[in-house]
Parts: structure tokens; C-alpha cells; sequence
């Protein structure tokens, strides 16, 4: 049976990204005014998972990692067909970057047991940095491939795939176990349904925080995470309007002239 592990993160719905804001005193942003959804690309990484569990025996493990209102996003991958699914949370996990958050979900992956493929989304709506996955196969000292387009081979040892690289892609062939993150073009995700809604209550989600992984509090989060915002400068957009009145003509004429005088055009 192929073993699967599919890491997806809750991030600020991106339409109220307007509400986002940032603590002045620990510099990381606050989300609890905004609503959590699935990061798009992870989408794009459930389904490849759900598409390989339609063709081959495989079992598909959903990892984590978030405040506890994070565990709907996590339910949301147990309703689109995953069989287990699992949440990091815990206070010592917050402010964490890239480095930290990778370090966390490896420890997660290790702890789950035996995998074969580990897919991520290629980058997160709200951090969009493309390094968790690198890392995370950096710390399970397994090979990665970044932005992969196509599944093209999957053998039980060696998988062939496709991926993205400006004017062209690489084609890969990579040995399992493996992180494979994931760009848009490699399918479009399904949509949830009534009965995966219904199925996904019968199914537990896992919560694991700093004891059941083993951790020190000076590893993870805020403390475990070696980038420091040291300075944050707010920036503020004016803009002056003028209204222009006249003919079309006329008002045509005086905007190219405040065109050119600008060195617009």
C-alpha cells in the first residue's frame, strides 16, 4: 500500500486580507480576525493524493499544523476523502517561520511512522516563501522535488515527474520516500461533497502539541525560529484626485497635456 502524507496549512481567507494585521510587539501577523480556509496550492496537493488512492492501494495521512480552528481545514480533507487526519497545536508552536514550521511537520511526519510520498502546496497564500517543503525533506533527509507539474511514472520505488522551471520544465526521477511540492498546473482540486461531508464526521482528528512530539520549546515557534523582523514602517498610500471638466474634446485635450507634462507620455 502507498503510504501518503499530504501537508496543507489554514491560512487568512484572501478575501479579508484587508483585516490582517501585525503585532508591533512580536512582529507576526494576527489572524484572529480573519476566517481560515485551505491554501489553495495544498488543494492542488490533496488532489493529486486523492487521484494516486483512485488508481493504486493507498492510504492518505493529513498533516497540520495551526491553531485549533486550523482542525476544519484538516476536516475538510477528511471530507474530500483522506483517511486520517492530524493537528500540531499548540501555544509553543505560534510566530514560528518557515524553518520552525518545517522542523514541526517533519517531527509530525516522523511520528505518524512509515510514508512514501510527502506532498505540499509549492508556496502558502500568506507567506508564499516555497521553502517548508525543501526543508522539511531536509530534516527527514529524504530528496525533494519543487514544483512539479506532471505525475508522469509511479513505480514502487522510482517516480517519474515533471517540474516547472522558467521558459520550460525538468523532467525528474526521484526514489521514494520523497517531498513533492506542487504548482496549480498539475490538476484542478474537486469539490467537497454531501456525502464526503457526512463520511468525515465518523473520522477523528489527532491533536499532538510539544509533549506527544517530544519537543523543546526552544525548537519550535517563535523561540525555534532563526528569522528576525527587527523593524516594521507602515506606509502610507495618498493619492490626489482631479476632476477634469469640459468637452470630450476638450477633456481629452487637457489629459494629454497633464499626461505629458508629468512625463507620462
Amino acid at each position: 500500500m502507498l503510504k501518503i502524507v499530504v501537508c496543507v496549512k489554514a491560512v487568512p481567507d484572501p478575501k479579508e486580507a484587508h483585516k490582517i494585521k501585525i503585532d508591533p510587539v512580536t512582529k507576526t501577523l494576527m489572524r484572529s480576525d480573519v476566517p481560515l480556509v485551505l491554501n489553495l496550492m495544498d488543494k492542488n496537493a490533496m488532489e493529486a493524493a486523492l487521484q494516486l488512492k483512485e488508481q493504486l492501494d493507498a492510504h492518505i495521512t493529513v498533516l497540520s499544523m495551526g491553531p485549533p480552528p486550523a482542525g476544519n481545514i484538516v476536516k475538510e480533507c477528511l471530507a474530500l476523502g483522506a483517511d486520517h487526519g492530524y493537528l500540531l497545536t499548540d501555544q509553543a508552536f505560534g510566530g514560528a517561520d518557515a524553518f520552525a514550521t518545517a522542523y514541526t511537520l517533519a517531527k509530525g511526519i516522523e511520528q505518524i511512522g512509515e510514508y512514501d510520498v510527502v506532498f505540499c502546496g509549492m508556496a502558502s497564500s500568506d507567506g508564499s516563501t516555497e521553502w517548508v517543503g525543501p526543508q522539511i525533506a531536509t530534516f527527514l533527509k529524504i530528496p525533494v522535488v519543487t514544483r512539479v507539474k506532471e505525475l508522469v511514472e509511479f513505480g514502487d520505488r522510482w517516480w517519474k515527474v515533471k517540474a516547472g522551471m522558467e521558459n520550460g520544465y525538468r523532467l525528474v526521477q526521484v526514489k521514494l520516500p520523497a517531498v513533492l511540492t506542487v504548482s496549480r498546473e498539475l490538476n484542478t482540486p474537486r469539490t467537497l461533497s454531501f456525502s464526503g461531508i457526512i463520511k468525515a464526521r465518523k473520522k477523528e482528528i489527532a491533536e499532538w502539541g510539544i509533549n506527544q512530539l517530544g519537543l523543546l520549546e526552544e525548537t519550535v515557534g517563535q523561540k525555534g525560529s532563526p528569522t528576525i523582523v527587527s523593524n516594521l514602517d507602515s506606509i502610507a498610500s495618498r493619492r490626489t484626485v482631479e476632476i477634469i471638466s469640459g468637452t470630450r474634446e476638450e477633456k481629452a485635450e487637457q489629459l494629454v497635456k497633464k499626461l505629458a507634462d508629468a512625463g507620462v507620455i
